[in-house]
């Protein structure tokens, strides 16, 4: 699989990130600025993402912010399936998102309770249904957390191309998902470059813009 993925020299990386750190080091700023108000639509967000597009995402965020759901017995469905802000697996995505409402008050807890980023994370993929490892990185990297990976697609070519990953995994368990986020770690400690930071510029550098 590394053989269809072309090399990216860490000259380029490096060149990349200067013109880009005051960016990305801004909008890192305003995730640790969310207001607590707005946690719910930022979970809500991240369980919609995956194999979706990040921009109906936020287009969706907003129509469920407009309709008041978190507030009112609404079914979220028609929503998702606009043509203009389309998500992928709408029937399980609504589901989850009915079911993640009802249980918001405890997951707000778990937030507030004090405990750290990575013990927060696995409550999250134990008890919240469609949020997995990267789902759960995401929503609190959103929410001001440090220090985890977003293992989506972009972030593993671009660990394949930098060769701190041999090839793309075919699936991502939960011991390979910490494996690999370990490696990306030691390899942003070794470059002297925030992981969060190699996040947004990875990102970046496949779609031209840093989104949350």
């Amino acid at each position: 699989m590394k053989k269809n993925i072309p090399l990216l020299k860490l000259s380029e990386l490096r060149s990349n990130y200067r013109n880009l750190k005051s960016d990305i080091r801004n909008r890192l700023k305003e995730f640790s600025n969310i207001p607590a108000s707005e946690y719910f639509y930022e979970l809500t967000y991240c369980l919609l993402t995956p194999q979706s597009s990040a921009v109906n995402a936020d287009k969706v965020i907003s129509l469920l912010k407009a309709n008041k759901f978190k507030s009112k017995e609404i079914n979220p469905e028609p929503i998702l399936r606009r043509k203009d802000s389309y998500i992928r697996f709408h029937k399980n995505k609504s589901r989850y998102l009915a079911a993640v409402k009802k249980q918001y008050p405890l997951i707000s807890k778990q937030i507030t309770d004090n405990i750290s980023g990575e013990e927060l994370r696995l409550w999250l993929v134990k008890n919240v249904k469609g949020l997995g490892w990267k789902e759960s990185s995401h929503f609190l990297r959103n929410i001001g957390h440090s220090n985890l990976a977003i293992l989506d697609r972009h972030i593993l070519r671009n660990l394949v191309r930098l060769g701190v990953l041999h090839e793309l995994p075919k699936t991502l368990t939960a011991k390979n998902y910490l494996q690999i986020e370990e490696k990306f770690r030691k390899f942003s400690k070794r470059i002297g470059i925030p992981m969060d930071e190699l996040d947004l510029l990875f990102w970046c550098m496949e779609t031209g813009q840093i989104l949350k």
